[in-house]
């Protein structure tokens, strides 16, 4: 009996091993460079076209064409490989128009964030969210807001970092933490997707890393005229030295960009920081960092269209995002919040 239970153990050795080698040897060697280099302008273009069409009437918040853009972004997602997070029960975090109420402003019909989720394979309770709004201001007086740039451009910024993660991921090489691809809505009207996010957690907030923002990375401002290459960061150092340093030296080892820190003086009369999604996940402690272009003449115009996108510019932001997400994470330790945002 003893001998026939040795000569299972050693089998079942033998296989375990066997299995664990194909594994290895069917895995691909990590590199980084290709999946930044998966981020392409091509592919960005080919969605912002659709996403910044007229057949998404301005993609205000609860219309109709922001739904079908949503419908459209799941759809790349899923062509992708992705899915929903464990624990939702489909791509939908339903926000209530009740929710959304605010003073004097319309009222919004219900609306949507819109989720996907890459699980992390050593860490996978720790969460990196990666942020866009993707509603716009709808239309005016029979009028088009298309919103190429805000947030047109993040939006399908979101896609592709997805992609990137997945394609590491179905390579053996996916992150150690988790990342949640988090579409917002409700932005151009106080926030609201964010916010209700940050108050009905999908995953706990206290293990949610860090928060990577991307709104408005297609154009160049007029402090810029000529260069697209740079990107304005907004409160990377403003609750981690760590986060700071990640976002200076993925950009130093993969993107080479100008990293322009002109708005993310608290006492900047534009207020930025306080602006855009990222600030409700900063606000309760969580590092954050917001990755914007400036503003230019075709803010809430109906002249902000796809014509007008650099998409070299576009490419190479996101993949600075997706570098800084990249890096959050895979590193060993998780970012320590060091410093006070009061």
């Amino acid at each position: 009996m003893k001998k026939i239970l040795l000569t299972s153990i050693i089998s079942i050795t033998l296989l375990s091993c066997s299995t664990s080698k194909i594994t290895e040897k069917e895995k691909k060697p990590l590199d980084v460079p290709s999946y930044i280099s998966s981020i392409t302008a091509g592919e960005l273009k080919t969605h912002l076209t659709i996403i910044a069409s007229d057949e998404m009437q301005g993609r205000n918040t609860g219309s109709e064409g922001q739904k079908a853009a949503g419908k459209y972004i799941i759809e790349q997602h899923q062509k992708n490989g992705l899915s929903f997070p464990k624990g939702a029960s489909d791509f939908y975090q339903k926000v209530p128009s009740e929710f959304m109420k605010k003073g004097f402003s319309p009222k919004l019909p219900d609306s949507e964030n819109i989720w996907v989720f890459i699980e992390g394979s050593e860490k996978p309770e720790e969460i990196v969210v990666v942020s866009a709004h993707y509603d716009h201001v709808g239309v005016k007086n029979g009028v088009i807001y298309n919103g190429a740039d805000d947030d047109g451009s993040g939006t399908v910024g979101l896609i592709e970092i997805a992609a990137a993660f997945q394609k590491a991921k179905d390579e053996g090489n996916g992150p150690k933490r988790s990342v949640l691809i988090l579409h917002v809505t409700g932005e151009e009207h106080g926030l609201h997707g964010s916010r209700y996010y940050a108050e009905h957690p999908l995953f706990p907030l206290k293990n949610t890393v860090a928060d990577v923002n991307i709104d408005m990375i297609g154009r160049r401002d007029d402090l810029h005229p000529n260069t697209n290459n740079y990107i304005y960061v907004i409160g990377s150092d403003y609750l981690s030295t760590d986060l700071f340093n990640v976002c200076e030296e993925m950009n130093k080892k993969y993107i080479g960009m100008e990293l322009d820190y002109k708005y993310n003086d608290k006492a900047d009369k534009n207020r930025y920081y306080y602006r855009s999604d990222h600030y409700n996940f900063a606000k309760n402690g969580i590092p954050s960092v917001f990755y914007f272009n400036g503003s230019h003449a075709d803010y809430h115009q109906p002249t902000d269209d796809v014509e007008k996108i650099e998409f070299d510019a576009l490419a190479k932001r996101t993949q600075l995002a997706f570098a800084t997400a990249w890096e959050i994470a895979n590193r060993e330790n998780r970012l320590v919040v060091d410093k006070s945002d009061k």
